[in-house]
């Protein structure tokens, strides 16, 4: 997503285009991340509690504060690049899942969150988006959705965000998993089985985001003092994560 002012370009559709967290506490979440991570911050032009988080000098992700009452749980949203939000929107609700706010604007883009048909949550966004890539850089390798009928949810996402209209996206279907792959690179992984209803994040369905590092070890050990939860990584405030080490 973007703000006036800011380095930009046009995402391809149906890919996402930026991962955000609301939290709680904005310190919190930025010394977490700043140490486990090695991120840097700079505040947002959409509003002061947006921060952009940065590595290598390119926005990887956005933190967002949480607005006072909200009790919805601290997870890792990834927002997905459309061309019509309005028309996002009326497909996810055709398909019997659930559009839960928007789509509205924000800065000079519009903007929905969703929850598929299993309940997990994600975002789609229409308009330019931060110089921000999947897998390239220090921007998230992957996301995995964990889900319960994994080719039901290809079948969901793939009419939703349009990956049949796009010739730089394909589509793996292997015997117990989905791959989406951009220019040849996989950016999503749909994997079903073992998930159930549960207020504990890892056991239900959702986004799982893969971020990259040189050095596995040492972020686990600094989420771990910082008191996280490894290996797949869970932050004080309650986003969860997975690690991968950064192919160069």
């Amino acid at each position: 997503m973007s703000g006036s002012g800011e380095r930009q370009y046009l995402p391809v559709q149906g890919a996402q285009c930026s991962v955000n967290l609301m939290v709680v506490d904005l310190d919190v979440a930025r010394a977490f991340y700043g140490e486990v991570l090695g991120w840097r911050f700079r505040p947002s032009s959409l509003n002061d509690q947006f921060l952009v988080a940065m590595a290598g000098g390119d926005p990887v992700a956005g933190l967002a504060a949480r607005r006072p009452g909200l009790t919805a749980a601290s997870v890792w949203t990834p927002y997905f690049a459309v061309r019509n939000a309005d028309a996002t929107a009326a497909r996810i609700r055709e398909r019997g899942a659930t559009v839960a706010v928007g789509p509205m604007v924000v800065g000079d883009g519009r903007v929905g969150l969703a929850a598929d048909r299993d309940g997990a949550t994600f975002g789609f966004w229409e308009g330019h988006a931060l110089a921000w890539s999947p897998g390239e850089g220090q921007a998230p390798t992957r996301l995995d959705l964990q889900t319960r009928d994994v080719f039901d949810a290809a079948v969901f996402y793939g009419e939703v965000l349009g990956w049949a209209e796009e010739q730089d996206i394909d589509i793996d279907y292997r015997k117990d998993h989905v791959l989406v792959k951009l220019g040849g690179r996989v950016i999503l992984s749909l994997r079903g089985g073992g998930v159930q209803t549960s207020t504990l994040a890892h056991l239900r369905p959702r986004w799982l985001v893969n971020f990259a590092v040189d050095d596995v070890e040492r972020a686990v050990t600094a989420a771990t003092r910082a008191k996280g939860f490894t290996r797949t990584l869970q932050a004080p405030d309650g986003g969860v994560f997975t690690l991968a080490h950064h192919e160069p």
